[in-house]
């Protein structure tokens, strides 16, 4: 059954790929990107897949842009839209800390808000927020961008709860780092602040990030695995990918228990 499905930050990466592959399954998709330039290359990225979407400019941290969440009608939010940043949290400038979140948290929250409270009056409708496997798992040098995932995932527990008397589903996606692009350009971040011979932080000890960039997964997988999930009638609360970071995922939290400090 073709469903009606909103997306944030579809301009990009996982979204993009996405918003593609439900209108690919015969949905409608409203595919919101972040500046008006995204516009005309997600169009024709669809056209040449021989789809069409419903492309919008939506900055999520811009209140006007937030009202067209509530101008339109839709049967699933997915509020994917993010950004991030690596580097040693006991030295990033904190004003970094605080866009991310405003991107992250505070404007994603916001736009759920709309989502559930159109939800809650047509008494039915799901929304799916993207986290990630720092949503759960903490990493060195991630705890930036991994702290407001951790933030994304208490939302979703609580609005889950919250909202199932109003037959409002709430869920998570998990990816594991794939080779989109935006895994380097976070940790390409902290090169506008970070020097080696300022920072006490020797730059050899940030060395498994570039490990962690050279062994990416195919991004294809990852937007196979949302599309199922995102038009599923029923799935799991919490949906990590491939198999092997749900593991990863399941073992850190153990391990968090039985650590000493």
């Amino acid at each position: 059954m073709s469903k009606t499905i909103f997306i944030t930050g579809a301009g990009t990466g996982l979204g993009k790929g996405t918003a593609i592959g439900l209108a690919k399954k015969g949905h409608h998709v409203i595919a919101a990107v972040e500046i008006m330039a995204q516009i005309t290359s997600l169009r024709e990225e669809a056209e040449a897949a021989g789809v069409s979407l419903e492309v919008i400019k939506l900055d999520i941290t811009n209140k006007r842009d937030q009202q067209l969440i509530d101008d339109y009608d839709y049967d699933i939010f997915v509020a994917n839209a993010a950004i991030g940043e690596g580097g040693p949290i006991a030295e990033i400038p904190v004003d970094r800390v605080r866009d991310i979140f405003e991107t992250n948290v505070f404007s994603t929250l916001e736009t759920a808000q709309i989502a559930a409270n159109k939800f809650v009056n047509k008494k039915q409708g799901k929304i799916i927020f993207l986290s990630s496997i720092v949503g759960v798992v903490g990493m060195p040098y991630l705890a930036a961008y991994a702290s407001t995932k951790h933030a994304i995932e208490a939302f979703a527990k609580a609005m889950k709860a919250e909202l199932e008397e109003f037959n409002v589903q709430v869920a998570t996606i998990n990816p594991g780092p794939f080779e989109t692009g935006f895994n380097d350009r976070m940790f390409e971040e902290r090169l506008k602040w970070y020097d080696p011979k300022e920072n006490f932080t020797p730059e050899e000890s940030m060395s498994d990030l570039k490990e962690l960039l050279d062994n990416q997964y195919d991004p294809d997988d990852m937007i196979a695995k949302m599309v199922e999930v995102i038009e599923a009638d029923h799935h799991a609360f919490r949906t990590a990918y491939p198999q092997e970071i749900e593991d990863q995922m399941k073992d850190e939290e153990q391990k968090a228990w039985n650590s000493r400090v």
